[in-house]
């Protein structure tokens, strides 16, 4: 219930809305106890969904789970965290941000677009490469203590193109990422992960 409530579909939203201002509407011209208070809950909810639904998810910030093991031990299966999507207006990405952002086509084999969360790698103008179980930004070996295990794959330097990100898991070993489906364009990203609030014995912030 609650995946469904993070993810409603403005359709729903919408719905909610007209059901919620004819109430409003149909209790108001009732005297009475009952159809007052009726009428001032219906207008609440209706306030309460618009700010929710239509100002703050869309601009300011948004509820997500997180489906898959591949961030972890960072992040795990079933957790639900608040993501930021104001933070980005007002600086760029920066290494080592646990973003989420849109796949492109070739991270799927049926070329849907998901909601993907990964860890920000490099960004324009850096050098990644992945060799003898470590990664290399700049031809410096990073210090990773967030990760679960050391990667098992090698990846030739990659230059990364202006408007473009390198991104990949915590969870090397198992993780669909920029090592497997390339280079990701910038304007696919949602917004930074900010605070996990479920489970209650995982609440906090996200630590880069």
């Amino acid at each position: 219930m609650s995946d469904w409530l993070a993810n409603i579909s403005f359709g729903y939203v919408i719905a909610a809305i007209v059901v919620l201002f004819i109430a409003r509407l149909i209790f108001g011209r009732h005297e009475g106890t009952a159809a007052k208070s009726a009428a001032e809950i219906s207008e609440s909810a209706l306030i309460a969904i618009v700010l929710v639904f239509l100002i703050i998810r869309p601009f300011i910030v948004q509820a997500f789970y997180i489906p898959s093991g591949s961030m972890r031990p960072t992040l795990m299966e079933r957790d639900h965290i608040l993501v930021n999507k104001f933070i980005y207006r007002l600086h760029e990405p920066r290494r080592g941000d646990i973003i989420v952002f849109k796949s492109p086509p070739g991270a799927s084999l049926d070329g849907q677009e998901r909601d993907f969360i990964k860890r920000l790698i490099g960004i324009p103008g850096d050098v990644i490469e992945v060799k003898n179980g470590a990664v290399y930004r700049n031809h410096v070996r990073l210090h990773e203590p967030y990760i679960l295990e050391t990667p098992d794959y090698d990846m030739l330097p990659v230059k990364i193109l202006p408007h473009k990100l390198f991104v990949m898991g915590d969870n090397r070993r198992n993780s669909n990422d920029s090592h497997a489906w390339g280079l990701l364009d910038r304007k696919r990203i949602i917004g930074e992960a900010m605070f996990r609030f479920w489970p209650f014995s995982r609440v906090g912030l996200i630590g880069r």
